[in-house]
């Protein structure tokens, strides 16, 4: 695709706009009241990557551990703030996710740059933080919101595990196996899928660019192992960080 003219590029841009004319008129058709969603969404997409792709092309000839470095971190705080503005009800969500998504994106990129998996370098580590901060994201937040519906859904059952002398962690442990596997079972799904149902986003855009599909598999065994990864560190994070939060110190459930 680089080596296409300016103009022909933006005419297959817009040209898959017509797809997306064709959504609106669908919503219109049926009454789904989507259009000026979908046509606030279309206008936001086109103006934040066209954004990042100059961003990023900056950033890419700079290629400064300290860009690197900060990049991920605003990626991190803003992950942080999503996933924890989608866990209401969770006490002091926001720290949490933030705590969280930063323990899992760290052990996961850590652990790829030194096993020399990926060089630290911004072509390569930025586009792979994304993937990996975006998933631990999601994670994050099914395994927040699960918490928090199992601890008030099973209140009298783990005041009952604490007047009977269990710790908070043994009253809510059951629970919390629930709400860490309901977090994992997504990407954990979507791997054993891989290859028969879709063909992933990395590999496609590989494919895309000339690159041959053994390669292409290649990366794309190694961006679903890694997310696998991220998962496990984050959800475990949010695991033990949040259900603290509905507990005293003296292992007393708070009232919600």
């Amino acid at each position: 695709m680089n080596d296409l003219p300016i103009m022909t590029e933006l005419y297959r841009v817009f040209s898959a706009l017509i797809l997306v004319i064709l959504a609106m008129l669908i919503s219109r058709w049926q009454e789904l009241d989507l259009e000026k969603q979908m046509l606030v969404a279309v206008i936001r997409a086109f103006i934040q990557l066209t954004l990042i792709g100059f961003a990023l092309t900056y950033v890419f000839d700079v290629d400064s551990p300290f860009v690197i470095v900060l990049i991920i971190s605003v990626m991190v705080i803003i992950a942080g703030y999503t996933s924890g503005k989608r866990a209401v009800g969770v006490p002091h969500a926001r720290p949490v996710a933030l705590a969280s998504i930063a323990l899992g994106a760290s052990l996961t990129l850590g652990l790829l740059v030194g096993l020399h998996v990926f060089e630290f370098t911004a072509q390569q580590i930025i586009p792979i933080s994304g993937m990996v901060i975006g998933n631990s994201m999601n994670v994050c937040s099914l395994v927040m919101k699960r918490i928090k519906e199992e601890i008030n859904g099973r209140s009298l059952e783990i005041e009952a595990a604490l007047a009977l002398g269990a710790t908070r962690r043994q009253a809510a442990n059951r629970y919390l196996k629930m709400a860490l596997q309901s977090g994992m079972l997504p990407i954990v799904d979507s791997t054993k899928t891989v290859g028969l149902i879709q063909l992933p986003g990395a590999m496609t855009g590989m494919i895309l660019a000339g690159a041959a599909p053994l390669e292409a598999v290649q990366l794309q065994m190694i961006v679903m192992y890694m997310l696998i990864g991220a998962a496990a560190f984050t959800g475990l994070g949010a695991t033990f960080l949040s259900y603290r939060q509905f507990f005293t110190a003296d292992h007393q459930l708070l009232s919600t």
